[in-house]
């Protein structure tokens, strides 16, 4: 599963609940902060007193955990039902879980939430985002209010004063979007060489990629060159495959993107899938993170102002190596001491004399989970399941998961030399980073 591209889709056959919805309970808005990683957000949501992370995205309908990542949380009026969704097989088993309490931030709450409990633990994204992540939240969120999302400050903003709201979106482009079995959708055109096609997109928070489009439901559709194939994700009935590639424009309203990233499904992964009429295929997160969005599902509208991300270029992970995070592990490093800290120590560490000791710490463990065939990784040796050292000389233990997609991603031509451990031996493999999709006329 990669992490730059690492997708979920769920789809429920189930009816909505009417009363399970977010509230603000006291005063004209609520601020909830979010962590962005890989174009996702993440948010704070307590649930029946239990703190937990989860996937905020407006492509699902329901709010699901699938890893507690060893949290307890009491969840009531349980019943086993099955999910299906993007992939290949048909359905998986799970639970639904009724008129439990919900809270994100001081005052947004759900007093009668449904939480369904996904039992397949390929579902748990944690070592491919970097951070525990237990669950992912849809529709519920964003049903009843206004809701203002500003990638540049990392907060989000729920509005229960119409007045207020109104004030903050005056610079704002207002776009329609429709609201179908609990997601949005809006129209856009797509242009793969010359000729501008409007097409039916779902606004998919949940996808890290710019653009999907579905090349079975699109007629005449020819794949632009140069294409690779591609894992793509994973959905509920296993991994997604299909092509990448690059198109000429793609323009959403008056806003205009050149030779944006583009992700193509092929036919198996998307059988099973009951798409709304005239669906050509997704908007995802590498397209919104370029503005500050306002959804706003009561009156079916979407607005959007440009920020400082908007001329960002459309960038792919150019190494053809997937990476994972293998948990954490206690480390230690010499530290020298002045004179005036010596004597008894605390905290995780170890005096070996006067003036030295060892500080223990936890740091993170990376190996690479998957390698592109023919890739510059792969053409290097690099080789699944290999444990990462350092990259360019600096330790991965001091790094990120997010870091090291952004190196990755950083400049075609860029020389990348990684050590390694396999199998109990270090070696150390260089290779240049090479963008195997550029876009051609």
């Amino acid at each position: 599963m990669k992490l730059n591209y690492f997708f979920l889709v769920f789809f429920f056959g189930i009816l909505t609940n009417a009363q399970n919805a977010f509230e603000i309970q006291e005063g004209k808005k609520t601020v909830i902060p979010f962590k962005f990683i890989n174009n996702l957000i993440f948010i704070p949501v307590n649930i029946n007193g239990a703190d937990l992370t989860f996937l905020l995205d407006t492509g699902v309908a329901e709010t699901s955990i699938f890893s507690l990542e060893n949290k307890e949380v009491q969840l009531t009026n349980i019943e086993k039902i099955k999910f299906s969704g993007l992939g290949g097989d048909k359905s998986i088993d799970g639970f639904r879980s009724d008129d439990n309490i919900g809270k994100i931030g001081k005052n947004f709450v759900n007093n009668s939430m449904t939480v369904f409990i996904i039992m397949d633990q390929d579902f748990n994204i944690s070592s491919h985002v970097g951070i525990p992540v237990n669950g992912i939240i849809g529709y519920h969120f964003f049903k009843n209010h206004p809701v203002f999302i500003d990638y540049i400050s990392k907060k989000i903003t729920i509005y229960k004063d119409e007045n207020l709201f109104w004030k903050k979106i005056r610079n704002f482009s207002e776009l329609d979007i429709s609201i179908e079995k609990s997601k949005p959708y809006i129209t856009a055109d797509v242009e793969m060489i010359r000729e501008r096609k409007s097409s039916k997109l779902l606004i998919d928070l949940g996808n890290s990629d710019p653009i999907w489009l579905f090349p079975k439901l699109i007629k005449d559709f020819v794949y632009n060159r140069p294409n690779i194939d591609d894992f793509l994700g994973r959905g509920f009935n296993g991994d997604i495959y299909g092509k990448r590639s690059r198109i000429h424009n793609f323009y959403l309203g008056n806003f205009k993107f050149e030779k944006p990233l583009t992700a193509m499904p092929d036919e198996y992964s998307i059988q099973h899938v009951n798409l709304v009429e005239n669906r050509k295929g997704s908007l995802g997160g590498d397209i919104m993170r370029r503005f500050t969005v306002v959804f706003d599902y009561p009156h079916e509208k979407i607005y959007l102002r440009k920020n400082r991300n908007y001329n960002d270029p459309f960038h792919f992970n150019m190494s053809g190596l997937d990476f994972r995070q293998d948990g954490l592990e206690w480390t230690k490093d010499l530290v020298n001491l002045p004179a005036k800290n010596q004597g008894n120590l605390s905290g995780g560490v170890e005096v070996l004399n006067n003036n030295l000791q060892y500080n223990f710490t936890l740091k993170p463990i990376f190996s690479i989970a998957g390698v592109r065939k023919n890739s510059p990784g792969a053409k290097a040796g690099l080789q699944k399941d290999d444990r990462l050292i350092s990259i360019n000389g600096k330790k991965t233990a001091d790094m990120t998961l997010q870091k090291i997609m952004e190196l990755m991603k950083s400049e075609e031509g860029k020389t990348i030399e990684m050590l390694i451990e396999r199998k109990n031996r270090q070696m150390s493999l260089r290779f240049t980073l090479e963008d195997p999709i550029p876009y051609q006329e």
